[in-house]
């Protein structure tokens, strides 16, 4: 899963597959901990990302969310500045 960026802590990864891994979503690897967030709705959908990771991943996908789909959509990954 290539890596999109990282900061406190907090690995920011992307993976597709047609059809299996819908809807648009990153993982936010933090620790032991993992978090599934749909980039539309900015929720996380699956994982046990503490509650203040969240915020940030949050936060960072809020900032970035254009990109986000526009990644998911093309299947190009770029690297993208982590939050600040």
């Amino acid at each position: 899963m290539p890596e999109i960026t990282h900061f406190y802590g907090i690995i920011i990864k992307m993976f597709y597959k047609p059809k299996e891994h819908n809807p648009a979503h990153i993982h936010a690897l933090y620790n032991e901990h993992v978090g599934i967030f749909n980039i539309h709705s900015i929720e996380m959908t699956e994982g046990d990302l503490p509650k203040k990771a969240q915020a940030l991943v949050k936060e960072w996908i809020n900032m970035h969310k254009d990109e986000l789909i526009k990644m998911w959509n093309t299947q190009e990954l770029t690297k993208l500045p982590p939050l600040e």
